[in-house]
């Protein structure tokens, strides 16, 4: 294949082997994600940082601990960054569906080394908020372009567990970060700036190396397709997966279904602007305005149910808890191997139980967890500082944290950032994934301002917010969230076509269209044959016609149908 250059994986890789690749650089850019998150707890923690550079606190002279005496400068910048990412995505998304899946990562890091380098040398609060707006952009592309790439190139049998296994890299970031800045914590006895400007400068170790070798990367076969690019796409969905024995005809029925599902799109869509995706303009019955609203909030209530303020302000969490000082940020760094670990449920189950049934198991322990440690907290402070039982009251109430956060872990984490990238139409799917990024970054943002303000009016009341938000998110998903499970991309525009918002009426809607338009998706599914039994050979097919989205449509054409049958047969 000529079209792809020489040097590019593809050629030499193929399968699983080429996809476990793309998903190490996929995890990568997730492992920067999760570090740039986790290294801000330490960071806040540093009296060089927050007493003699940004000027938003003093230590306590008996404990040590971090005094803060503008929470407000304290929350902003840290959710600046957050505004960052937030403009960061509509970039990525309308880069990388103009561009290309691989450009825009390569955007993405170079951006993100910048911000990176400004926040290592900040002097003063002014430096630092610029400096993490510019390290929130070079973010915002990659969460809103890496999902998408990995998910269009994954097959919709196991895209689930792929993306799972990207987000335990995400959770090893954290764990990095909150480590890397304990052992910092000990140079010169916690005083100089190397506390916080090494932890800060270790991101640009991978994103250098991200930036250096995305380049050989393939492209995404869909995006690829999308663009008139046809030959080339075919040609890597092949090396994706596979064109002999079991594996032959798989890629072309693949293939066939983007090509499909693409002159669908055209054919339903007037317009893609962000505007019209959030309005729902010229959408027609791909109904992406739906789509953007469902994915905005899912990434706004996953932020609210706590793990934000769990993430970036665990030392302050676990002091509320009554943990000393000394021993806030080893347990702060012990909690994150727990999360990392628990990831790894969510490879095993989330192609197995589906993207609902995690949400919903996920939404009930961590409510329970959280309105546990909220009362724990305050028994624990209802009796002496030091006496046994406001030991176990508090011992109680950080395993219940940590109970949240393994939880977490094991649901929330990567659903939110899996559906969006599932979703949407292949027109604008880059553009519809950094929606959710928005989503995220609104979410986060709100709380990581507020965090400061709320842990101080409220205290351990805090806790019984967070759970009151888990115990919304139940019957916001079983109402409004289809089910993306074990369905190719291309079914998700039958699934979405329903006129209805609610779950039980997309899922019947989909269901007829599957039966009326069985020419429209047709990709192997699991124990399915795309091999012609007679001849052995893949079944070549062609491009689908009269295809519609609108079920009253297709029945109104299969009764003329019928009528035209019925007079052919009286005047035979």
């Amino acid at each position: 294949m000529d079209l792809v250059p020489r040097s590019n994986v593809a050629h030499k890789l193929e399968k699983r082997s080429l996809l476990i690749a793309i998903n190490c650089i996929a995890a990568l850019s997730i492992f920067f994600f999760g570090y740039d998150q986790g290294m801000m707890g330490g960071v806040n923690g540093a009296k060089n940082y927050y007493q003699d550079h940004m000027h938003f606190g003093h230590p306590d002279p008996v404990t040590g601990a971090p005094v803060i005496d503008d929470t407000l400068l304290q929350g902003g910048i840290v959710s600046i960054y957050y505004v960052g990412t937030l403009v960061g995505c509509l970039v990525g998304g309308w880069f990388g569906d103009k561009y290309g899946r691989i450009k825009a990562i390569a955007l993405g890091a170079g951006w993100a080394v910048l911000g990176a380098s400004l926040q290592t040398s900040a002097m003063n609060h002014t430096w630092m908020i610029f400096a993490r707006l510019i390290n929130g952009w070079g973010t915002g592309i990659l969460n809103a372009i890496v999902p998408v790439w990995a998910t269009e190139t994954a097959e919709h049998s196991s895209r689930g567990q792929f993306v799972a296994i990207e987000f335990t890299l995400n959770i090893f970031g954290v764990v990095v970060a909150y480590w890397l800045e304990y052992g910092c914590s000990f140079y010169k006895g916690g005083n100089g700036s190397f506390v916080w400007r090494f932890p800060i400068a270790f991101q640009i170790i991978p994103l250098l190396f991200l930036l250096g070798i995305v380049w050989i990367f393939p492209e995404s076969p869909r995006w690829l397709v999308k663009v008139g690019r046809e030959e080339e796409g075919r040609y890597i969905l092949g090396r994706l997966r596979g064109e002999t024995g079991e594996d032959m005809g798989k890629a072309e029925a693949e293939f066939q279904d983007i090509r499909n599902i693409a002159e669908l799109e055209r054919k339903t869509a007037s317009r893609t602007s962000y505007w019209s995706m959030f309005t729902g303009i010229g959408s027609g019955k791909l109904h992406t305005g739906r789509r953007v609203q469902l994915v905005i909030w899912l990434q706004i209530m996953q932020e609210w149910i706590g793990i934000a303020g769990v993430t970036i302000y665990a030392p302050t969490i676990f002091r509320t808890a009554g943990i000393s000082n000394t021993d806030v940020q080893w347990i702060s760094g012990l909690n994150t191997i727990t999360y990392m670990l628990s990831t790894l449920i969510c490879v095993f189950t989330l192609d197995r139980i589906g993207r609902r049934w995690t949400l919903y198991w996920g939404s009930v322990v961590q409510g329970i967890s959280m309105a546990l440690a909220g009362g724990l907290t305050t028994a624990g402070q209802s009796h002496p500082l030091g006496s046994p039982l406001a030991k176990a009251y508090s011992s109680g109430a950080v395993a219940m944290i940590f109970l949240f956060t393994a939880t977490f872990g094991a649901t929330w984490l990567t659903v939110p950032w899996l559906y969006p990238a599932e979703i949407f139409p292949l027109e604008v799917r880059a553009k519809g994934n950094a929606w959710g990024v928005v989503g995220w970054s609104v979410g986060n943002g709100w709380l990581t301002l507020l965090c400061p303000v709320m842990f101080k009016a409220l205290k351990e009341n805090t806790y019984y917010v967070f759970a009151a938000a888990n115990v919304i998110t139940i019957p916001m998903v079983w109402a409004l969230y289809p089910e993306s499970n074990q369905r190719t991309l291309e079914e998700m525009n039958l699934v979405f076509a329903a006129d209805s918002i609610w779950n039980w009426d997309a899922e019947r809607n989909f269901k007829i269209l599957k039966e009326q338009n069985p020419e429209l998706v047709q990709a192997a599914q699991r124990g399915h044959s795309v091999l012609d039994p007679e001849t052995g050979l893949p079944v070549r097919h062609s491009t689908a016609r009269n295809m519609s989205l609108d079920v009253n449509a297709l029945q109104a054409r299969h009764h003329d149908d019928v009528i035209d049958e019925k007079q052919t047969f009286k005047h035979g």
